[in-house]
């Protein structure tokens, strides 16, 4: 193995630049290989084309002649591009998006060749259900599941397919992906969120989420990885010691992006700008060869389909520049791991941000009520936000450098932790003229020169306001955006939706205005939030006792996490919103327990081959040698022997104790391991791995890294950190 190692690095440091030459505008490639409302218009009758639109806008059923006349249009426009196959693209609870191809290609009766594609095909299909998780809600030899399209997300062209974005569901009906729960949060959001924007404007129709992901990742040379099985296997090194530098002189940071990298960056926002995905930001991230990918916010459902697709073409380019992507969200040990941001707003069809203040008094009232209702939802559905974004890999991340801590928190800085001070003195009741004038003019009014002063310095925030949108720091760079978007999109229905029955009952019992049944509802809500707003470091045990003090969870691990997925309050929360049903709730939550094992049992295996096929057996070779010495010295210098080979005798001794602290600990381990392997219940399972089987790692990683230092560099089989983070 460390002739592939030394071989991975010959033809990693000969490897060139794969020039990429990007000299066309954006505006004028973007979208041209997806199937948008610009191309429909080219290709649909008016009446088909405000079809497809009244389903996109407000939700209508597509009938059957506009579905074929827009599949008939989708076919010829796809077989201008080359297109050979059709495929429903959906996003199925393993994590990863998929497809299944079919050939536009059909015989007719007397055996000729047509290329045909009818509405049938685009609006449904019926892929083998029986490979993919579902939680129990059907038997594995119960294969029907069905897809079916979603048009408010378009088609679009990878290489000769066309993909449609689809939601995937049982046969019975239950949902089997991110999508369809996402769609129905958004739903839920929409209606909640524009009957309280009718308190200000009588106009607002439609409330749409908003959302930015910030994608950060690794980049790896691919033939150091191929040195790497643990890389390779799970997605992060299992084994590894730190390099002598890491990330401490922040040279990397917003530095000159590496050349290859450069060019792997210009190539994959070429095939984004294609896709239409409006990519906008890239840099260096701060640990070494970490990189992030970031573009121009979009409704939500599109742009978690986008996040989605993103991460597939990073995969792809990455070949073509002999690079290896790591989305795990922590692939090295001791330096920064990656996440995904994502920034989340609400905006109405009449163009305003909800949570951006605007020019009068009124407006400024309204951000507020959507501001404080956000921060209300956080706190009250805390644990379910943590649950959200729980996974084995971003377990890892939490807590970790520069990464939120597991305890969810709200960061709104200085000044409008003042504005919601001077609101908690309000008047219960009516309000005095005078009072009202003061709140409009030198409280309410005042917001937007707060904001232009309101520059959030708090990176450890799992969930800071940044100045016109709310951003969710602590969501994995692996994750898939739907998971944590269905829950904020929930809560926060849930919240607009008790909000507006509060002040009606004030308004229509109390004889209150409109203003002061709001002003009297918000300063309640921000009373009761004071426990979830946190402006200082969100790490160490000063933090977490008074987080316990406070009331908040700190669900450290997965399992943990998790068991708020399937709470009584969780359970009603989804049920009342029309989100998911009892039944898809509690299958989400064995489909993920039973990820969080498959993902601990398969690091064990790997851990335990690695450590016994490879470093053990390398430390004894290593050790061989050291002996042929000290025999050596011996037949040479009888006399001076002991004081010659001092040190050879001490390494010798040295390694004798890391080889067994390594057998000691995998033996330990496997039977961990099979004892875990004997609970019947999934929740004891995970329970098992996470407190009984994971402990071994770092011990066994202990003593590995150990011998990493103690062994000759030339027989030592793996890749090691500084190759990894610092060939370019």
């Amino acid at each position: 193995m460390s002739t592939l190692r030394f071989h991975a690095l010959k033809k990693t440091l000969a490897n060139k630049p794969v020039m990429f030459d990007d000299n066309v505008r954006r505006s004028e490639l973007f979208a041209s290989n997806v199937f948008n409302e610009n191309t429909m218009q080219k290709y649909l009758t008016k009446d088909a084309m405000q079809g497809v639109l009244n389903a996109i806008q407000r939700g209508k059923k597509i009938e059957r002649g506009v579905a074929d006349q827009v599949a008939a249009s989708m076919r010829d426009w796809a077989l201008s591009k080359g297109v050979t196959h059709y495929s429903h693209w959906f996003q199925p609870l393993t994590g990863s998006t998929a497809e299944k191809h079919d050939a536009f290609f059909e015989l007719t009766e007397n055996g000729l060749g047509i290329e045909k594609f009818e509405g049938s095909s685009l609006v449904q299909q019926e892929p083998d259900a029986s490979s993919f998780p579902s939680g129990g809600i059907r038997n594995t030899f119960e294969a029907r599941g069905y897809t079916a399209w979603d048009p408010t997300s378009p088609a679009f062209i990878i290489g000769t397919t066309l993909c449609i974005p689809t939601i995937f569901v049982a046969y019975t009906g239950e949902a089997l992906d991110y999508k369809t729960p996402l769609l129905k949060a958004l739903h839920a959001v929409d209606e909640a969120a524009t009957d309280v924007c009718k308190y200000f404007d009588k106009n607002v129709k439609k409330v749409s989420s908003s959302l930015g992901w910030e994608q950060e990742y690794f980049l790896v040379d691919k033939e150091l990885i191929a040195s790497r099985p643990d890389i390779l296997l799970t997605g992060r090194t299992l084994i590894g010691h730190s390099s002598a530098k890491g990330q401490q002189l922040d040279d990397h940071y917003f530095g000159a992006i590496p050349t290859r990298a450069f060019n792997f960056m210009k190539d994959l926002e070429h095939e984004c700008i294609l896709l239409g995905i409006p990519v906008k930001t890239r840099h260096n991230e701060v640990a070494p060869n970490q990189f992030e990918l970031a573009p121009i916010y979009e409704e939500a459902n599109l742009a978690v389909d986008h996040n989605a697709l993103v991460m597939d073409i990073m995969a792809r380019v990455a070949k073509r520049h002999n690079f290896k992507v790591l989305l795990h969200e922590k692939p090295f040990a001791g330096i920064n791991g990656s996440g995904k941001h994502n920034n989340w707003s609400l905006s109405t069809d009449t163009g305003i941000n909800l949570l951006s203040p605007g020019k009068t008094p009124m407006s400024n009232l309204q951000f507020l009520t959507f501001f404080i209702n956000t921060i209300k939802a956080v706190k009250d559905y805390e644990e379910l936000l943590r649950a959200s974004i729980a996974s084995a890999s971003n377990d890892h991340r939490l807590g970790a450098n520069e990464a939120p801590p597991a305890i969810m928190s709200v960061f709104i800085g200085e000044q409008l932790s003042k504005v919601l001070a001077e609101l908690e003195g309000v008047t219960k009741g009516k309000l005095s003229p005078e009072e009202k004038t003061e709140l409009k003019l030198n409280v309410v009014g005042k917001i937007p020169d707060v904001l232009l002063d309101n520059t959030d310095r708090n990176r450890t925030s799992p969930f800071a306001f940044t100045g016109n949108k709310f951003e969710f720091r602590a969501v994995g760079s692996l994750s898939n955006c739907g998971n944590p978007m269905t829950v904020l999109n929930t809560i926060v229905a849930k919240q607009l939706k008790g909000f507006k029955v509060e002040v009606d009952t004030l308004i229509n019992k109390k004889d209150l205005k409109k203003d002061e049944a709001i002003f009297n509802v918000l300063r309640e809500y921000i009373k009761d939030t004071k426990a979830i707003l946190f402006e200082g470091n969100g790490y160490g045990k000063i933090w977490e006792d008074e987080a316990k003090k406070r009331g908040l969870s700190n669900n450290r691990t997965t399992p943990e996490a998790l068991e708020a997925k399937i709470s009584e309050k969780s359970i009603s929360l989804f049920e009342e919103m029309g989100v998911m049903s009892k039944i898809e709730t509690v299958a989400r939550y064995e489909i993920e327990m039973e990820a969080y094992v498959t993902h601990i049992q398969i690091e064990s295996i790997v851990l335990g081959d690695m450590a016994r096929n490879q470093i053990v057996p390398t430390a004894v070779k290593y050790q061989n040698i050291l002996i042929e010495n000290v025999q050596g010295l011996k037949s040479i210098f009888e006399n001076d022997f002991n004081k010659l080979a001092k040190e050879q005798l001490k390494l010798i001794k040295e390694i004798s104790k890391h080889i067994e602290g390594i057998n000691d600990n995998v033996t330990k381990m496997i039977k961990a391991r099979e004892a875990a392997n004997s609970n019947e219940k999934v929740q004891e399972k995970a329970i098992a791995y996470c407190f009984k089987v994971k402990p071994f790692f770092e011990k066994i990683r202990t003593h590995c890294d150990s011998l990493e230092l103690l062994v000759d560099n030339e027989i030592w089989p793996l890749a090691k950190y500084s190759e990894m983070l610092f060939t370019r």
